[in-house]
């Protein structure tokens, strides 16, 4: 198992991406930048692969509406060159509010549009020339209102003709997806208890369809990590985000984290925090976190404690535990963490 985190994206992102820096040599595997509708995380990720030497360097994610997948594909091959090959492709749908709201996209064919992203992808690293039409078209044709264009190839070389690309889904049909196509997953709120009951069954029928190249898929999860005797109460710094996720991220039946927490059978309290949220009592609507939630989804207490967690993250099929260390001393948290992987 590996040991990875994110990045602060609502900081300072040049003293976040130090910080990060800086737990490379306690042993730190990977970071991941997210985007949002904050600073894009391209120049970030770049800005940390000119800040370390061993760190693999992901993002999470890259929507596949606000960009063409000609662009991705440039956007992973230059960082993979610019870190010597240590670049993380995390893709994702979003949700229609970023994309429609802040990017201007209609938010159709999500399945279709990832599906799609992650093959020209992995054909521009190839270097193939690319002749495709489907939702996008390279190059664009004169019914479309293409004049002169022609199939191309990526001008430059890229450093490895197959970047990992990582999906970050929750749905069925996507997760299902993910499993067939991707090479890691990059699923949110994870309960390691609960995660096989509600993501056992499309992971299975994905990975009946994956081809045998693509190797095992890789799965990135964890939470909040803190370890003392007085550390559980560190797993209340999870309400906030588990609020807004549930009860902010899209409107009343237009919000996958929502759907999450009343598959994993939180159906009333989702609908309350959802309600309290989306009414401006966003405190309250923390408060209404069930308790649970928080204590399954962080590695938070004594470290006998924190070891079984790390242990129940493991036998969920995680491979990369993803964490956000809380304390004065993070990069002692992430040391001690790593030698128990």
């Amino acid at each position: 198992m590996e040991l990875s985190m994110m990045l602060d994206y609502a900081g300072d992102p040049r003293r976040a991406a130090d910080q990060a820096a800086a737990l490379e040599s306690a042993g730190l595997d990977a970071v991941w930048v997210a985007e949002a509708w904050g600073f894009d995380s391209p120049t970030i990720m770049g800005y940390l692969a000119a800040r370390t030497e061993r760190l693999k360097i992901g993002s999470a994610i890259l929507n596949v509406y606000s960009r063409t997948p000609g662009l991705i594909a440039q956007t992973a091959a230059g960082l993979d060159a610019l870190s010597g090959g240590r670049a993380l492709l995390g893709l994702g749908a979003s949700g229609p509010q970023v994309v429609e709201g802040w990017h201007g996209m209609p938010y159709d064919k999500p399945l279709g549009r990832t599906r799609e992203t992650v093959e020209l992808c992995r054909r521009i690293w190839r270097r193939e020339t690319i002749d495709h039409h489907g939702i996008t078209d390279m190059p664009l044709p004169p019914e479309k209102g293409g004049r002169h264009g022609k199939p191309l190839k990526i001008l430059t070389r890229p450093v490895r003709p197959a970047i990992p690309v990582y999906i970050a889904s929750l749905g069925p049909a996507n997760v299902r997806l993910t499993a067939e196509i991707a090479d890691g997953w990059l699923p949110t709120l994870f309960i390691p208890e609960k995660a096989a009951a509600v993501w056992g069954g499309p992971l299975a029928e994905g990975a009946a369809k994956r081809s045998p190249e693509l190797g095992p898929l890789e799965t990135v999860a964890g939470g909040l990590l803190a370890i003392g005797d007085d550390a559980a109460a560190v797993r209340d710094l999870a309400r906030p985000q588990i609020a807004l996720y549930v009860g902010g991220m899209g409107a009343v039946g237009k919000n996958f984290y929502n759907d999450l927490a009343v598959a994993y059978g939180y159906e009333e309290e989702a609908r309350r925090i959802q309600e309290l949220y989306l009414a401006g009592r966003k405190r309250d609507a923390a408060a209404a976190v069930p308790d649970e939630f928080c204590e399954l989804m962080t590695l938070c207490g004594p470290e006998g404690y924190v070891r079984e967690r790390v242990e129940a993250f493991r036998e969920a099929g995680v491979t990369m535990l993803n964490v956000t260390p809380v304390g004065p001393d993070p990069a002692k948290l992430i040391d001690t963490v790593k030698s128990w992987l």
